[in-house]
């Protein structure tokens, strides 16, 4: 079905986070009206989507009846259970589809995917058991960081390795979940660009932006980041070899090493990204609307970039700092609507423009 939706055609989205949120208000910019299947209660999403289903993904029942309800499937998350992906496959089409999420959920397959398309990734290794992260040890070397295969987002399921000696307590981390070893990389800084793919195969990419981390979660990205032109249009046009390798539909996180030889792929989102909510602020397309285009079977908007843009997270305790940021001009608030605020958990961002003088 490659019929462009329209006007009130509903869109299922996976998961009730502030991203799922974000996309259900670009959606009802355009005219459609969205449907959140999400098993917590009370989601973020769920404050302004037209529907919200509350039910486990192991729920058949709840899972028919969700698809039967929407003309299109979207996720804000990696990890849905393929079970769930199976009953919703067969009755309605899923964007981006189902060979992105398998390559996406497993960091081993990932990597394999990349490396195997030509593209440069750290060193890495399976690791099982303490004989395999022995070896891997021996090959990639100190540095190096174990991760779980599945589940790890935001600096969780991973554990640093910085001598041979670590190597007991890393795998211990693990907790028995298959994991990889990853060597360390000699970056100069961290970029992602945020890419999306139709319906039809059109590519349009966002500009790179610059990403810094605190405790492995994302505190800023500022767009344009300070890397060469050529290097820029290399990380573009490296984006859209991915998404055509996938037959991608929808919008893409990729996030990148820049290293005194290249690029190197650090791992790969099959959704909307954290690093790209500056383009609500500084393009006339964000990367919200432009994922629902895509799903939605519409033509892709311009990623043209009309501003200098500053995004910053705000993390737990941040939410102290909102009536002061409100002051704040050229800074643009985005508050998820989460009542409770924990160490560690992403509340909202803010965009500030950077203007001259």
């Amino acid at each position: 079905m490659n019929k462009a939706l329209a006007q009130g055609a509903v869109i299922g989205i996976l998961g009730g986070g502030q991203l799922g949120r974000m996309l259900a208000v670009a959606a009802s910019r355009l005219g459609f009206r969205c449907h959140v299947f999400e098993p917590g209660a009370h989601p973020p999403a769920g404050d302004v989507a037209w529907k919200v289903t509350t039910a486990g993904y192991d729920d058949a029942a709840a899972l028919r009846a969700f698809a039967e309800s929407v003309d299109v499937i979207t996720y804000e998350f990696e990890n849905i259970p393929t079970a769930a992906l199976d009953i919703l496959e067969a009755l309605r089409p899923i964007r981006p589809g189902r060979e992105a999420l398998r390559v996406s959920q497993d960091r081993l397959i990932e990597k394999d995917f990349l490396s195997g398309s030509g593209l440069t990734v750290a060193p890495y290794a399976d690791v099982g058991d303490a004989a395999s992260l022995e070896a891997a040890l021996a090959r990639i070397g100190t540095p190096a960081i174990l991760k779980t295969r599945r589940f790890g987002y935001d600096g969780k399921g991973q554990a640093r390795i910085m001598a041979p000696g670590d190597a007991g307590q890393a795998l211990a981390d693990m907790a028995g979940a298959p994991a990889v070893l990853e060597g360390f990389v000699d970056f100069e800084r961290e970029i992602s660009v945020i890419a999306a793919r139709g319906v039809t195969g059109e590519v349009a990419c966002f500009d790179p932006g610059e990403n810094v981390h605190e405790g492995g979660i994302l505190r800023t990205t500022t767009v344009p980041a300070e890397i060469r032109p050529m290097m820029q249009a290399d990380a573009v046009l490296l984006a859209g070899q991915i998404l055509n390798a996938l037959d991608y539909v929808g919008v893409m996180g990729v996030e990148l090493f820049v290293t005194g030889r290249g690029l190197v792929v650090n791992e790969i989102a099959p959704r909307v990204h954290n690093s790209g909510h500056w383009t609500q602020a500084g393009c006339a397309v964000d990367q919200f609307e432009q994922h629902i285009r895509a799903v939605a079977g519409w033509p892709l908007g311009d990623g043209g970039r009309h501003a200098d843009v500053v995004m910053e997270n705000l993390i737990g305790e941040d939410m102290d700092r909102v009536p002061e940021i409100a002051r704040e001009r050229h800074a643009s608030l985005h508050l998820y609507g989460k009542t409770e605020v924990k160490p560690g958990r992403k509340m909202g961002h803010v965009n500030r423009v950077k203007t001259a003088g």
